[in-house]
């Protein structure tokens, strides 16, 4: 049976009538009482009900004075601030951060002379010396062997650059691991699945504090700049969240109640993903999809507003000198044909598959990093990947510039200014043709030599991100799913091109691509496969094609976009359900019921409740006749995070739950406060108190810490229902009852634990409370 939801906390004025001298010193609320442990699980309904109560206090007090009206007005008024500054700081940290990756990248190649802290692109704009088509070279900028030994060419040269490179990022990747573990060991990884299970209730206290901010921003920017797989995606989220949760303290409606700090930071998390990506829609259908376990249409609304703030801010200061928002934004002219949905549901299926490859092998590397020796020298393991990568990396051009300009590189129609070997094509004299329009030619051998070294690229990003995700470093997957998937299809884009203008005749050609049509653009099949990669590794489908149309600019690839993610999902979800982020929760036990799971089996809440056959009694407080220091003794002897209370211990009614944390702060606050309180007084959580001998002691009251309607189910409910209410409502814990007679209790742990049995997996894997 569900009983009525009334609130633990609040007590009705008659509850303490005729208890003028007991210790009901709970009329004042003390610090601390409805706070949580970390790695402890919050209550939502206990959280929604404080809150519900705040506000009923705050308008009623609002028809008292102007004043009162005023600060009603101000709290009504304080998402929508905490929702300001969070766009505000996220924007300008993510313009920070790109100006930073973008002038350290080119530091591991060489200096501008004229001012230091340019970067290559900024050095040769202020040149008046660069010519059209060696656009990229200019006197005020010069590589380290030209600056060292006076030499751009040769093979000393070209040995001390690659020299330099190497030293470069073995530098910036040894400070940002030193930095990590010295300073903020939770600003390592993604963050995202660390996110999604604190939206989901859980307190992992630190890991979006201010020290976790601050290195997580100068970490992200120095392992960017060392040349390894990773993206800066990922970790902006974290970085929002942790704004999101510095701005919320500072309001004590956000600060004091979890459920609420919970809505703060899904909208923070929709403000990261607009800045990666200059797509504030997409960041909302991030959060709302991806990350957030409680969104109500209020949070939507906000979460739309920061994410457009960040957005705006981050416009305002242009880090690409472009007015873009992202360095890969690109604009096709060309539309796409029918036949075309053939190979780009090819590239679907080939995301499928590298999401299923790539979250097994990292799961399975990351596995064994938590299990051997290896997971205890990180910084030597993140020196040896960087120096791999960057020795592999340097010789091919693909793999030694930025991940982020290599995928604007593969998304770029090409024009007749590009001057990439990927637009080396062999020109007809007699072609008279505006420069938007130019006509599918002939590949020249700048194009062949390119798709071999993307064919090598491929293979080596492959590898090597399976490796880099989740070391002790922050890392984020987006951009090096996006990577691999837009070599693919930059490789598939240009087969299709050069088949179409040698077999134009062929019945599929024949109808759309006439001989001088530009009929197949490669970069759009380049934004097709980065949209099914990712998709295959993150199981996103909405929130990702809305990204990629943001990104493009372009409503009319929207359906060769959703072909893609779509088909990516399917062929990924055939390999087993979970994305990566779901592996990384799993692989790391935290207490995360997915929305998304399904519970099938047959069993009943006797099967999974505590006590078990065999084990000892339920520990449980009796309403009137035990000690305080029956109740310390039974704290002290057990863990529990809370205790039954029942009307005695032969008929086991139930009465109400007391939390562990709530009864120790009352304890000791009675002993501190008031007189007459001693380990013999009588503990009692009934309205009038006992009847006690002439000469007892004073009795502790604690009847305001019960929660009197505490969630209870029969023990012959179905588990599934059960796993329903626990995922619906966020409880902690669920008592189990016969006839109003308390048999048991079902925690969150328990749930999941059950459901990792059933699924045949260790149920010791959930390690956290």
């Amino acid at each position: 049976m569900l009983q009525q939801n009334r609130d633990p906390n609040m007590v009705n004025a008659g509850d303490m009538n005729g208890s003028g001298n007991l210790m009901d010193f709970l009329d004042e609320p003390f610090p601390d009482v409805g706070t949580y442990e970390d790695f402890h699980t919050i209550d939502w309904l206990r959280e929604k009900s404080r809150d519900t109560d705040r506000h009923r206090k705050i308008t009623s007090k609002s028809k008292e004075s102007i004043w009162e009206f005023i600060k009603s007005l101000l709290d009504a008024w304080s998402g929508w601030v905490v929702m300001l500054l969070i766009g505000l700081l996220a924007g300008t940290l993510a313009g920070v951060i790109d100006l930073a990756v973008d002038w350290m990248t080119d530091l591991k190649e060489g200096v501008c002379l004229s001012a230091f802290w340019y970067s290559h692109e900024q050095c040769c704009w202020t040149s008046n010396e660069t010519t059209f088509d060696d656009r990229d070279k200019c006197p005020q900028w010069q590589k380290w062997s030209e600056l060292l030994v006076s030499q751009s060419e040769g093979a000393s040269a070209y040995i001390l650059n690659y020299f330099l490179y190497i030293m470069w990022a073995l530098c910036f990747a040894f400070l940002a691991v030193s930095l990590v573990r010295v300073f903020a060991p939770y600003a390592c990884g993604s963050g995202i699945p660390e996110i999604k299970t604190i939206l989901s209730g859980f307190i992992i206290r630190g890991y979006l504090g201010k020290w976790t901010l601050l290195i997580k921003t100068v970490t992200l920017v120095l392992v960017v700049s060392s040349g390894l797989s990773l993206g800066k995606e990922g970790p902006l989220v974290h970085v929002a969240c942790c704004c999101g949760n510095f701005f919320s303290s500072l309001f004590s409606k956000y600060s004091k109640n979890e459920g609420k700090r919970r809505e703060v930071l899904s909208a923070a998390a929709a403000a990261g993903v607009s800045v990666a990506f200059g797509a504030p829609i997409g960041g909302v259908l991030f959060s709302l999809e991806e990350v957030s376990y409680y969104f109500p249409l209020k949070t939507l609304w906000r979460s739309f507003f920061a994410a457009l703030v960040a957005a705006f801010t981050l416009r305002s200061i242009n880090p690409f000198g472009n007015s873009r928002l992202v360095l890969f934004y690109v604009e096709y002219h060309t539309p796409w044909y029918m036949a075309e949905l053939f190979p780009f549901i090819l590239l679907g299926v080939f995301g499928g598959l590298w999401g299923t490859l790539f979250i097994r092998c990292n799961i399975a590397w990351c596995r064994r990093r938590k299990t051997t020796r290896l997971g205890k020298y990180p910084v030597l393991e993140v020196i040896v990947i960087t120096a791999i990568t960057a020795i592999i990396a340097y010789p091919n051009p693909y793999t030694r510039r930025s991940t982020s300009e290599l995928i604007s590189e593969l998304f770029n129609d090409c024009g007749a200014l590009e001057s990439s070997q990927l637009c080396d094509y062999i020109n007809d004299p007699n072609m008279t043709r505006p420069v938007d329009d130019i006509p599918d030619r002939p590949a020249g051998p700048g194009v062949y030599s390119a798709m071999w070294q993307l064919a090598l690229a491929l293979v080596f990003k492959i590898v090597i991100t399976i490796f880099t995700f989740g070391m002790k470093i922050p890392s984020g997957l987006f951009i090096p799913s996006m990577a691999v998937g837009a070599m693919a299809g930059r490789m598939v884009g240009i087969g299709v091109e050069q088949l179409a203008y040698h077999h134009h005749d062929w019945i599929i050609f024949r109808n759309w691509c006439r001989p001088g049509a530009d009929c197949v653009t490669p970069g759009l099949y380049a934004m097709v496969g980065a949209a099914a990669c990712l998709g295959g590794v993150t199981r996103m489908t909405v929130s990702l094609v809305v990204i990629m149309f943001e990104l493009t600019g372009g409503l009319e690839y929207i359906v060769p976009l959703m072909a893609a993610a779509v088909t990516s999902k399917w062929v990924a979800d055939a390999f087993g359900k979970e994305g990566i982020y779901e592996a990384h929760i799993h692989l790391n036990g935290y207490p995360f019921l997915d929305v998304k799971d399904e519970f099938t089996h047959r069993t009943l809440a006797t099967d999974v409740m505590r006590p078990r056959r065999g084990e000892a009694p339920l520990s449980v407080l009796t309403q009137d006749s035990m000690t305080v220091e029956d109740v310390e003794t039974l704290i002290k002897e057990t863990d529990y995070n809370g205790f039954p209370v029942v009307v005695s211990k032969d008929s086991e009614r139930l009465i109400g739950f007391a939390q562990r944390r709530e009864l120790i702060l009352a304890i000791k606050n009675a002993r501190q406060r008031q007189d007459g309180v001693v380990s013999n007084s009588i503990v009692y959580f009934t309205e009038d108190p006992p009847e006690l001998p002439p000469n007892s002691p004073h009795p502790l009251k604690l009847r305001r810490i019960l929660n009197l309607s505490p969630f209870t189910v029969t023990d012959h409910t179905p588990m599934e229902t059960v796993v329903d209410i626990f995922r619906k409502l966020g409880l902690r814990q669920c008592l189990v009852t016969r006839s109003g007679r308390l048999l048991g209790i079902i925690t969150k742990k328990d749930v999941l634990r059950h459901m990792a049995q059933m699924a045949n997996q260790d149920p010791e894997s959930i390690m956290f409370n």
